[in-house]
């Protein structure tokens, strides 16, 4: 009796453990951050996964440069996960207005984002959200502590005090004096052009002008951060050419370079893999007692594939994106991606919290060629990573540049205003 009666209670609790496994819904992330796989598996699941035991996360990431063209694949093919992480502006939103992103105009969660947050995800008139704000990412400079020391060289404010370090340590020869190559390109547009050029263009007003067409990319403003990157050149080591980004990274945290053109999202790989202490400065202002200005870039948002199996679900997850409690796992888990939340994140990591001071001290504004103005042929996004990249080798000169960019600008785009 005793022995059947056993037999009953295990076959119960097999019964039970198939139940719970059958109820399970499995949600699959898209993404192209694959540099922080770790702390999605170690940190931020678990902590939803505790909460919603129902639900099991894949977070399932790919390389930046094939995010956008195996993602559009996938959706066109019916395979793409259930979440889709968003890049901001025209790039989600053309996969909105394809049909693959959901409108998630109504959820609660959306309550909690300024306007200006969740413009980076919406329809240009604001009708319509399609991604839960996460974070944004904010361009300047980050140094090795040790090396200004060992030279002897001060942070610099302005860009004669920036060439000047530059020099400096070009002239002592134990540091390549700056990290970064030309070979993927983007980083001279992302870490180049659009890093220090808000100080030329005064962020937002010129952005806008240019969208507007009040302004156009052979003005001064805008032909004038070409002539500055080409200034870089010489402090960017032998065989820069070649240097691919993830070069450039080892570069600056093997202790080889003294400064690396960055964006804030470097900070937890840094944290792990460099061994002397760093600091952070601003995009140097072109004269002493100028506004200063900085990229604080929209950079990630999360929505629902419009196609997904497992809708409820999905919501479940974004809706707790969008809570508090995921803002400040998320800005501590990745310090360098700074939440977009209205409620404020108190941020452990000392770096991350001298960069996202800048806010207080400086204008912000986006990417120049994120919003409306790379949705045609020529893109501008992409043509602006090879115009850098032209400056910076000196093949063309800056107002070369800036002509070509604005002839492919005109071919296609007619500013409404």
């Amino acid at each position: 009796m005793k022995i059947h009666t056993r037999q009953w209670i295990l076959a119960g609790l097999a019964i039970t453990v198939s139940q719970v496994a059958s109820a399970q819904t499995t949600l699959t992330i898209e993404s192209w951050r694959n540099d922080d796989i770790g702390l999605w598996q170690e940190k931020i699941i678990p902590a939803f996964e505790s909460e919603h035991p129902d639900i099991k996360v894949n977070f399932a990431p790919m390389a930046p440069t094939e995010y956008n063209a195996a993602l559009n694949s996938k959706l066109d093919a019916g395979s793409a996960g259930d979440i889709i992480t968003c890049r901001p502006f025209d790039a989600s939103l053309a996969l909105y207005e394809a049909g693959y992103l959901s409108d998630l105009s109504d959820m609660d969660a959306m309550d909690g984002f300024s306007d200006v947050a969740k413009s980076a995800w919406q329809t240009d008139d604001g009708s319509v959200t399609f991604c839960v704000p996460m974070a944004s990412v904010i361009h300047g400079f980050i140094y090795n502590k040790d090396a200004f020391e060992e030279v002897g060289v001060e942070v610099p404010t302005t860009e004669e005090e920036f060439f000047a370090a530059l020099q400096k340590f070009k002239e002592n020869g134990n540091y390549i004096p700056m990290a970064m190559g030309t070979n993927d390109q983007w980083e001279a547009a992302t870490m180049g052009y659009n890093n220090i050029g808000p100080n030329y263009w005064k962020g937002e007003t010129g952005r806008r002008a240019l969208i507007d067409g009040k302004q156009k990319l052979t003005d001064e403003v805008w032909v004038a951060p070409y002539a500055t990157l080409a200034k870089w050149e010489p402090y960017l080591g032998d065989g820069y050419e070649a240097q691919t980004y993830p070069d450039s990274q080892n570069l600056f945290t093997l202790g080889r370079a003294a400064i690396y053109p960055a964006g804030s999202w470097e900070i937890s790989g840094f944290n792990e893999l460099a061994d002397f202490e760093m600091g952070a400065f601003k995009p140097p202002v072109r004269q002493a007692g100028d506004t200063c200005f900085i990229s604080d870039h929209t950079d990630i948002g999360i929505g629902m594939n419009a196609a997904s199996e497992n809708p409820e679900a999905a919501k479940t997850f974004l809706a707790w994106v969008g809570s508090p409690e995921f803002a400040s796992i998320f800005g501590n888990a990745l310090p360098g991606f700074f939440p977009l939340s209205d409620t404020p994140v108190e941020l452990e990591d000392p770096l991350a919290k001298e960069i996202v001071g800048w806010r207080e001290q400086c204008e912000s504004t986006i990417r120049s060629t994120y919003q409306i103005l790379s949705r045609g042929t020529p893109n501008l996004e992409n043509e602006t990573w090879g115009a850098s990249v032209a400056a910076i080798k000196g093949t063309e000169t800056p107002e070369e540049l800036g002509a070509k960019l604005q002839e492919g600008l005109n071919s296609w785009y007619t500013p409404e205003n």
